[in-house]
């Protein structure tokens, strides 16, 4: 094995950062125990790194959405929406639709950890997002449209530990990695949508 790309978490791992967009400098402060054990994969990796040599990288994504996606479960809210609307059942926004979140779209991602498996970066985590933050009810309206649905969503208490916000700074896989987003939250919506509706119709 001559690299490890590890999958961290950016829109976890920072808990409620001093300022937005998160960059890879701020504090760590796991907003839970998923949170806690990505944390934990970093510094193990980091510690083979030091001892052995085994050389590692850290991909922390944003929210990740796209095809495939599983509608079924309680992340994912892409899919859930898209999944939720198309077969005309009830949707679900958890707060007043105020808290945001970084989406960026699968295809982007995946290219994030091809790029980290190279010789850049050794040791160092990656924030890979957008930098752009969108809220429950901006992304339920998207979509929505997408969809082409009613946008009226169900408005239910925040759930625990759920935070109000979450936004990377991707300066440093920008300038490290050479990597930038390349599809808008619109698009990835809609190849999602097109995806779901695929699956749902066949």
């Amino acid at each position: 094995v001559r690299k490890i790309v590890h999958t961290s978490s950016g829109g976890s791992i920072y808990g409620t950062p001093p300022t937005y967009p998160a960059s890879e400098i701020v504090p760590i402060d796991p907003a839970s125990p998923y949170a806690a054990g990505k944390v934990a994969g970093e510094i193990y990796l980091n510690t083979f790194r030091h001892l052995y040599g085994l050389e590692c990288s850290h991909i922390a994504p944003a929210n990740v959405y796209g095809p495939r996606q599983d509608p079924h479960g309680e992340a994912g809210v892409v899919a859930i929406f898209a999944q939720a609307l198309l077969s005309g059942k009830p949707t679900k926004v958890f707060g007043d639709g105020s808290h945001t979140r970084d989406y960026v779209y699968v295809d982007d991602v995946v290219d994030a950890f091809v790029r980290a498996a190279g010789p850049h970066g050794g040791g160092q985590r990656f924030n890979i997002g957008t930098g752009v933050e969108t809220s429950d009810r901006q992304l339920h309206s998207t979509v929505a449209a997408a969809v082409g649905s009613p946008d009226d969503p169900q408005f239910h208490p925040p759930r625990l530990g759920d935070l109000k916000r979450s936004c990377l700074d991707i300066r440093l896989a920008e300038r490290v990695l050479g990597w930038h987003p390349q599809v808008q939250l619109a698009e990835g919506v809609r190849r999602t949508v097109e995806y779901f509706r695929h699956t749902h119709t066949a």
